[in-house]
């Protein structure tokens, strides 16, 4: 059971209201908002599908592939499709847009927007079995995640639960718990460089659950806390939400599971939840498709790569 407070707030001065006020300064709740686009369940089960099958791109430009093309297969640059695939692009080709690392945008291009030379090299499996999973495991991405997560002040606990436990996320007192320590870098003889950092905030998983029911619950604690259900310490960290109702912050939180899960080919809960919910449901809550997406990133990428500590004025 999530320990996301009932905060009860004046009509319009709930953070999450303000928060919800700048919807028009963030592009893609701009035109969700506008267009309902993605509100019915089936729209946006296709979404989740579409993003969960394109892992070489991150959760948020997968969906901006969605947003402009919703049967591109396979995609990638100009230049890589003439590397690795000998295949030029059509004059008539459309363009699509996302986001660089390090950069503005790059311009991608679908597989159907090519032309094969004379090499005929194979296309990659993606392209003819886009929605063929591999039953996926959790190697190292429990534990990076557990140790990035110290850097937001987060104190995760395994302890051995009850079957109908799997875990839960709370605010603790300042000073409550010991300062946890995380590394940030190496000395001239390579030995790690630690910093204490103050502990905002505890998890807690079940170790009687699989490494993969762990991972699944683990995010979806830290996706309470990036979509701001509990506040932040920080708001250039990630944004204050409190105020959102219960359904919208559940929703939030297993969309971000499923898609992590999902994209790693590991079963969880999640799906479970959003299948049943769509069933009963035409249309989703009124939660952030940005946020959703923008969380998703940042939780896969805790799992794949050791991240540097937050700057207090980032």
């Amino acid at each position: 059971m999530d320990e996301i407070p009932e905060e009860i707030w004046p009509e319009g001065s709930s953070p999450a209201h303000s928060w919800d006020k700048e919807a028009t300064k963030r592009a893609l709740d701009e035109l969700f908002t506008g267009t309902r686009q993605y509100r019915s369940s089936q729209a946006f089960s296709n979404l989740l599908t579409f993003v969960s099958r394109f892992r070489f791109y991150s959760p948020y430009n997968s969906m901006l592939l969605h947003v402009q093309m919703q049967g591109a297969q396979y995609v990638a640059p100009a230049h890589r499709w003439l590397r690795d695939y000998d295949r030029t692009i059509k004059p008539t080709a459309r363009p699509l847009v996302i986001l660089q690392p390090m950069g503005p945008v790059m311009f991608v291009f679908d597989v159907s927007d090519t032309v094969p030379g004379a090499k005929n090299i194979p296309l990659p499996p993606e392209v003819y079995r886009p929605f063929e999973t591999s039953k996926g495991h959790v190697t190292m991405e429990l534990d990076r995640t557990i140790e990035n997560a110290k850097r937001d002040g987060i104190c995760v606990e395994r302890t051995k639960e009850g079957s109908q436990s799997a875990g839960s996320i709370r605010s603790v007192a300042k000073n409550s718990l010991p300062p946890q320590e995380f590394q940030i870098g190496l000395d001239k003889f390579r030995q790690p460089i630690m910093t204490h950092i103050p502990v905002r905030y505890c998890i807690i998983l079940n170790t009687n659950l699989s490494r993969e029911a762990q991972y699944a619950t683990l995010i979806h604690e830290l996706a309470h806390l990036y979509c701001g259900h509990l506040g932040t310490p920080n708001i250039k960290w990630w944004p204050d939400r409190r105020g959102l109702g219960k359904q919208v912050v559940e929703f939030e939180a297993e969309s971000i599971s499923y898609l992590i899960c999902k994209r790693l080919g590991i079963e969880s809960t999640s799906e479970q939840y959003l299948a049943l919910y769509m069933k009963v449901n035409q249309e989703v809550p009124a939660i952030s498709f940005e946020c959703v997406m923008k969380v998703s990133g940042l939780i896969e990428q805790m799992g794949k790569q050791y991240l540097k500590q937050r700057k207090e004025k980032e």
